[in-house]
C-alpha cells in the first residue's frame, strides 16, 4: 500500500486527511489490491457490489450494454479516482451497468460499510472520511447531470459542441485533451461513430475547431 499513497492520499476521499492517518485507515477499512488486464470485466450487469475501486494505476469505464449488445461508455476513471460507490452505498441494489478495465490496471477496493459506520477503533478522521463520501456523491451526480445535458443536445454537431465546450471552461483553456478515443466518445454522447468523425471534420472546415487524435483547440 505504501508504494501507492501519493496517489491515495490525492483522491477526495482522503481530503484533509493526514498520511500517517490514511495508512492506518486502510487497514481499518480492509483494503485489497486486485490487478486487472485491458479489456477485463471487475464487475458485470446484475451483480451486488460492497466495495469503492480506487484505480491505483489504468483506468475503468463504466458501460452499459443494451439487448443487442451496443455499448455506451457513461463515465471514465483514471489513477487515482474512484468507481462503485454510489451502488456499493445501496448494496440491496443490483448493478445496472458493467465496469471494465480501458486497460491494464491496478485497483484497490475499500469496505463502503467501513466507511459508512464508525469503526470500534473510533478513527479520528473518520467523520471527515464519511463528509469526503458525501461530496464525492454529489460530484458525481453533477457530471451524470452534465453527460444527460450533452445527450439532449439534438443533433451530433451540438452534442459535440456542448461536450468540448464543456471541457475547455472545465480546464480554462480553447486547448484540451479528453479522456476517450473516437469510437469512446461516440459511446460517450450515444451518437454514430461515422456521423461523429464526418461532424468533427465539417466544424475543422468551417474554422470552429482542429484537432488531432484526442486533441482539441477551439477556436475563439
Amino acid at each position: 500500500m505504501k508504494n501507492y499513497i501519493n496517489i491515495i492520499k490525492k483522491n477526495q476521499l482522503f481530503s484533509g486527511i493526514e498520511e500517517k492517518e490514511i495508512e492506518a485507515m486502510l487497514k481499518c477499512l480492509n483494503a485489497k489490491i486486485n490487478l486487472y488486464d485491458k479489456n477485463q470485466y471487475i464487475y458485470r450487469f446484475g451483480e451486488n457490489i460492497y466495495s469503492v475501486g480506487l484505480v491505483l494505476c489504468g483506468s475503468v469505464y463504466l458501460v452499459k450494454d443494451d439487448f443487442l449488445g451496443n455499448q455506451t461508455i457513461l463515465s471514465e476513471a483514471g489513477v487515482g479516482q474512484i468507481f462503485g460507490e454510489t451502488y456499493a452505498c445501496v448494496p440491496a441494489e443490483t448493478l445496472e451497468v458493467s465496469i471494465i478495465t480501458a486497460e491494464a490496471s491496478e485497483v484497490m477496493f475499500l469496505d463502503i460499510q467501513r466507511i459508512m459506520n464508525v469503526c470500534s477503533s473510533a478513527c479520528v478522521f473518520h467523520t471527515r472520511l464519511i463528509r469526503n463520501l458525501l461530496s464525492v456523491l454529489a460530484e458525481k451526480n453533477l457530471s451524470l447531470t452534465r453527460k444527460i445535458m450533452h445527450m439532449s443536445q439534438r443533433t451530433t454537431r451540438e452534442k459535440l459542441l456542448s461536450y468540448l465546450s464543456a471541457e475547455a471552461q472545465k480546464n480554462c483553456s480553447t486547448v484540451l485533451e479528453i479522456p476517450f478515443n473516437r469510437q469512446q466518445l461516440a459511446d460517450y454522447l450515444a451518437v454514430d461513430r461515422s456521423a461523429m468523425s464526418n461532424e468533427l471534420c465539417k466544424l475543422r472546415d468551417d474554422g470552429i475547431l482542429s484537432f488531432n487524435k484526442n486533441c482539441f483547440k477551439l477556436n475563439e
